[in-house]
């Protein structure tokens, strides 16, 4: 299968206000091992990055954890700003060493992470900026109201959060408009249905993140074999068409470091499912889901 055009997903409004196209690029694994410090190979990271505007890609994902700074520098010099691609990143997280990941939510840390990070990304003011976590050391209204703070001084556009439930979206609607989430979701990963359900519901953009993910389907002879065999496509690309025609909230954000696993994944948005096809999908990953 050739490679598609992220405009081919669809689009859709953050914010009710910046479009992107559905189908976007997650720029954790542009990092080093273990997500940490330069990618093993830069020349293909930068590769990557200048493919995603010609394959319709407008929509980036990153953190200042991922390095960390080293994905939001890389970024910037690869897409110089100015363009039509929406940069989101996120903050909330402090890093100490390869695979480790400290929540740290105390409102002047994240307010000193989203100046830094709008510095490294060059842009007067972040498009979307999420909170990775909600630190659970810290009262959660302290951290809702740092992101209102970024809000009023124009240092951020959008917010969004990261690995919530329903009851803490709407904690958090109550200080500042939510305008994403972000959580882990994917065809046999489904511990997050009634948080897409409440985000299609109010409009608000669902970031299924690890959305590639399809556990034993995978497998020869199981039914995502045999449709991924039917479509002429792996079964990751059917996976992600799956998490596509989920619904028209979800905005899925496959990464990765090389240019042929990029066309890959973009080349899945030319997978046209069947309603059969999805519901048969559908029931298998449910079947399947730990959630």
């Amino acid at each position: 299968m050739s490679s598609g055009n992220a405009a081919t997903s669809g689009t859709f409004k953050i914010g009710g206000d910046v479009e992107v196209n559905r189908l976007g690029f997650g720029a954790m694994r542009i990092t080093g091992p273990g997500i940490w410090g330069e990618p093993a190979d830069r020349a293909e990271a930068i590769r990557t990055l200048k493919r995603l505007p010609e394959l319709g890609v407008n929509f980036i994902d990153t953190a200042d954890s991922y390095g960390p700074d080293v994905s939001e520098e890389l970024i910037r010099e690869a897409l110089p700003p100015g363009g039509d691609i929406l940069v989101a990143t996120k903050g909330g997280l402090a890093r100490t060493g390869p695979n480790q990941w400290i929540p740290l939510g105390r409102p002047e840390y994240l307010i000193q992470q989203a100046h830094k990070s709008r510095h490294r990304l060059g842009v007067a003011r972040i498009g979307l900026w999420q909170l990775h976590r909600i630190d659970p050391k810290v009262p959660r209204e302290e951290q809702f109201g740092a992101i209102r703070a970024l809000i009023d001084s124009g240092v951020i556009r959008h917010a969004g959060l990261s690995e919530v439930s329903v009851e803490e979206i709407e904690a958090a609607s109550k200080v500042f408009k939510v305008t994403t989430v972000q959580n882990r979701y994917n065809l046999v990963d489904r511990a997050s249905e009634a948080v897409l359900t409440y985000c299609e519901r109010h409009g608000i953009g669902f970031i299924p993140w690890f959305p590639l993910a399809a556990g034993n389907l995978a497998r020869p002879g199981s039914v995502l074999d045999s449709i991924a065999r039917r479509h002429d496509a792996a079964p990751s690309q059917v996976a992600l068409a799956w998490v596509l025609k989920r619904s028209p909230v979800t905005l899925p954000i496959p990464g990765t470091s090389k240019v042929a696993h990029l066309e890959q994944n973009v080349a899945a948005v030319d997978i046209a499912l069947t309603d059969e096809e999805f519901a048969a999908l559908d029931r298998q990953g449910k079947a399947q889901s730990t959630g």
